[in-house]
């Protein structure tokens, strides 16, 4: 499904400059990649995920405007946390949406030698040569890629997201065709993102990739629960409980890790 949605609206600044919509940070983050991070969570997503924690990230016009500079500098005052194997990890909301603000960003972040990482579900990748080029551009500037697999079937990609997945799965492909190291997630939701059959497809694919380095399991949960309904957004797995260790261990063991 390729979008019809306008671009991400751009920040009006009485000055021309690289800028990208930011909806908070996360100054001491432990889970977004190796070692002690901060995390950027960016403004804009479209996919509408069912269980998407933070819907508030969603809106594409909101967030808070920031240069790449400014940004930087507000967060390389953590850098001395940040050790041998910690870094930045730009996440979303969708960070691919703003690939020149995330690219400016991590190549301040380079000059610095702080290793950069990419939270993304991929759901804007595009094999477009106008955006191959740009991505290619961000790649470069980028140490690692947490790629958020929600399925490998299509059409339980579709029921979970709204979107199709055929980018996607043909990112995690240039991914591992041009070298660079990659994280592949799988939210498990019971019911929905569990059945042996999406877990052996999910195997296979990480399999296929040569540049895979570990394979996550992340426990549905209902913690953000309480924003969809603040949001005024229906919340459609009312009911649907997270998952037990057993079934937790379960999916690894089918994964293979």
């Amino acid at each position: 499904m390729l979008s019809t949605e306008p671009a991400m609206p751009r920040c009006k600044l009485a000055f021309e400059e690289t800028t990208g919509r930011v909806h908070s940070l996360e100054t001491f983050g432990l889970v977004d990649g190796p070692g002690v991070r901060c995390v950027v969570f960016l403004q804009g997503c479209r996919m509408r995920c069912r269980y998407c924690h933070n819907p508030e990230t969603w809106q594409i016009d909101a967030g808070e405007c920031w240069t790449a500079g400014k940004l930087f500098e507000k967060v390389y005052r953590y850098h001395n946390y940040w050790k041998e194997k910690g870094g930045i990890t730009v996440s979303g909301g969708e960070p691919l949406l703003q690939p020149d603000f995330v690219r400016e960003f991590f190549t301040l972040a380079k000059e610095k030698g702080v290793n950069t990482a990419l939270d993304t579900a991929g759901n804007p990748f595009s094999m477009d040569r106008a955006y191959r080029e740009q991505f290619d551009r961000l790649m470069a500037v980028t140490d690692l890629f947490l790629l958020d697999i929600k399925a490998v079937d299509g059409k339980l990609h579709r029921e979970l997201t709204g979107w199709d997945n055929e980018n996607i799965l043909a990112m995690a492909r240039y991914l591992a065709g041009h070298g660079k190291d990659m994280w592949i997630r799988h939210v498990l939701v019971p019911g929905l993102t569990d059945s042996e059959k999406e877990l052996i497809a999910l195997r296979e694919l990480t399999q296929e990739l040569s540049t895979v380095r570990r394979v996550e399991i992340l426990p549905y949960h209902t913690l953000g629960r309480f924003k969809w309904d603040n949001l005024g957004i229906p919340y459609s797995l009312d009911g649907v409980p997270t998952p037990t260790p057993e079934e937790v261990r379960r999916a690894e063991k089918l994964l293979g890790i």
